[in-house]
């Protein structure tokens, strides 16, 4: 049976990668990288913050973060950065915007 009385389970948003590249254009955007250290290591998009979603650390380091700015999420391919998303909706995030297809289908230069 529904519970049709139940508030609705936090959402967030999947943008293609020239749609998060062009909101990312917004003041006060956070750009949240979820791969692995050594993976940032080796190509991340310029200006973001890398939290391993795998980490044991992850949801303390996040809980750091303004829950009210508008937070961009990527990892490789996009499976970790919607399960960072998921995570980060449940944790109070207001405005959290996943990247489909991870670097591997971001078009614009990555920065070592």
């Amino acid at each position: 049976m529904f519970d049709f009385l139940k508030p609705a389970a936090p959402t967030y948003q999947n943008l293609t990668p020239a749609e998060f590249s062009a909101a990312l254009r917004q003041p006060g955007a956070l750009l949240l990288d979820v791969h692995r250290p050594d993976e940032f290591a080796s190509g991340h998009l310029p200006g973001a913050l890398n939290i391993d979603v795998t980490s044991p650390d992850f949801g303390p380091r996040v809980a750091a973060l303004d829950k009210s700015a508008p937070l961009y999420v990527y990892c490789r391919s996009g499976a970790r950065s919607a399960t960072a998303a998921g995570q980060l909706t449940k944790a109070g995030f207001a405005q959290v915007h996943n990247m489909l297809g991870g670097v591997l289908d971001w078009s614009e230069p990555l920065v070592r």
